[in-house]
């Protein structure tokens, strides 16, 4: 935030260092004292250190026997707070309702139900007719581009034993086996995106994203599904880019960090 928007909104100067201190405390790889923070604030360290022991009293802040502080648990209470207040499936909506992109896609909301995506929220401006989606429809995982995003951010170890068992392929270009899975995933995770074409519906490309809350952790995926023969070549990369900022302001929305 620069100077003139403080300025215009008139935050209060001493919630505001607090704030700066709390977030140079959680990003710090190592612990930091007053004299530490003093540096990276640019503030008196006499101002620091009232600072610091009222966030101690509030249980914001703790100060360990060398006199360093690491975040208190009073945080963890808003955290619990905050995720149990805010609803990722109206998020989404909000968030599309703002948005003019993918006039000629099926944007849905999935989440991980092992071995299955289950959409949970679905906007479209124009008909795909053959990818019909309604909340509480479920497709494998191993398949849909969503499962495929959200199965990325697991370790390899932990898909194997998800997939002792492989599940019947949806159609011809369905993956084959746990090998050519973990191939995909490895891609997934090096790009950030997943995409299937006609893996789980002929005829159907499918773009998606995980999306993380404010622990970090994948919650859910954005799926973009558009018609493979309407699909330039020339928009993929688009449908790439825009699939994948979606679900990165979504993460926002749900305090993740930026990506």
């Amino acid at each position: 935030m620069d100077e003139d928007e403080s300025q215009r909104l008139r935050l209060v100067p001493a919630v505001e260092r607090a704030s700066v201190i709390l977030d140079i405390v959680s990003a710090s790889k190592r612990y930091l004292t007053v004299s530490d923070l003093a540096r990276e604030t640019a503030l008196p360290k006499s101002t620091v250190h009232g600072l610091c022991t009222t966030l101690v009293h509030l249980g914001l802040l703790i100060r360990r026997p060398d006199q360093t502080f690491v975040l208190g648990p009073h945080l963890l209470k808003w955290s619990n707070a905050f995720d149990r207040q805010t609803d990722i499936a109206a998020e989404f909506a909000a968030l599309w309702d703002q948005s003019g992109a993918f006039h000629d896609a099926v944007v849905s909301l999935c989440i991980l139900d092992e071995p299955d995506v289950v959409f949970i929220a679905a906007r479209q401006t124009s008909a795909l007719e053959r990818f019909p989606v309604k909340p509480g429809m479920r497709l494998p995982a191993a398949f849909c581009a969503a499962g495929k995003a959200m199965l990325a951010r697991l370790p390899d170890h932990e898909l194997q034993r998800a997939y002792r068992t492989f599940p019947a392929p949806l159609t011809e270009r369905s993956v084959e086996n746990l090998e050519v899975l973990l191939e995909e995933v490895r891609t997934i995770r090096a790009e950030g995106i997943a995409i299937d074409v006609g893996q789980c519906q002929r005829g159907v490309t499918n773009f998606a994203a995980a999306v993380r809350n404010s622990l970090n952790r994948t919650v859910a995926a954005v799926l973009v599904s558009v018609g493979s023969e309407e699909l330039a070549a020339g928009e993929i990369d688009g449908f790439r880019t825009g699939a994948r900022e979606l679900a990165d302001r979504l993460s926002l929305r749900l305090g993740a960090e930026p990506a």
